[in-house]
């Protein structure tokens, strides 16, 4: 796929819906490129028609545009039938709480590969954990919301073909963020429970 148009797949995966004037000035293109690639993709069924957003101060309204469902098969999703078959077999000859188990421990697995230096400032930390996630496919990001608690947000879901049916996988994201960050954190919002992405909470423990 072209690069500019795999750029503005990405942009909306991970916003969940842009303008052109939006996607213009993210992209540093201008709006006629954009709108051309748009159309593209809208041929392509990757996009959807455009939507309305209404102002809420006085202007014209703005068109948005967002992923269809089958945008989703573009993004990096691992391998969803030996995953299922793999996790059947699991759950035909282990106990749930010993599954449950497997998951964490395949999430601190994960977690021993992450560098994070346990002296580092606790904001670099999560940094850190964000863009280790965001390399394998996550496509994560973090911030810090007002009430000074750090939020880790994930767009894509590596085992979205998967997790519907098996929603212990969940469990292996979870314990990773606990075992790089501390085990002050909540899940918000999962997209195994039809949310736009997962969001992860995570409140640094007190000196």
């Amino acid at each position: 796929m072209q690069a500019t148009r795999e750029r503005i797949l990405k942009v909306l995966k991970e916003r969940g819906q842009a303008t052109v004037k939006e996607l213009s000035g993210t992209l540093d293109l201008t709006t006629v490129t954009i709108r051309h690639h748009l159309d593209t993709l809208r041929r392509e069924k990757l996009v959807a028609a455009p939507t309305v957003r209404h102002r809420k101060a006085p202007g014209r309204p703005q068109h948005v545009y967002a992923l269809t469902e089958e945008a989703s098969d573009f993004f990096p999703k691992g391998y969803e039938p030996l995953i299922d078959l793999i996790l059947k077999e699991v759950h035909a000859r282990l106990a749930e709480d010993e599954v449950k188990k497997m998951m964490r421990g395949i999430g601190r697995r994960i977690a021993s590969e992450a560098v994070v230096p346990s002296n580092a400032p606790f904001e670099e930390r999560v940094a850190i954990a964000a863009d280790f996630m965001d390399e394998r496919g996550y496509m994560a990001h973090w911030e810090k919301p007002q009430n000074g608690d750090y939020a880790i947000h994930i767009a894509n879901c590596p085992y979205q073909g998967v997790v519907q049916e098996h929603r212990e996988i969940c469990r292996i994201d979870k314990t990773l963020l606990r075992e790089l960050l501390g085990p002050a954190l909540a899940d918000i919002s999962r997209i195994s429970e039809s949310s736009r992405r997962c969001t992860y909470m995570i409140r640094q423990a007190p000196h």
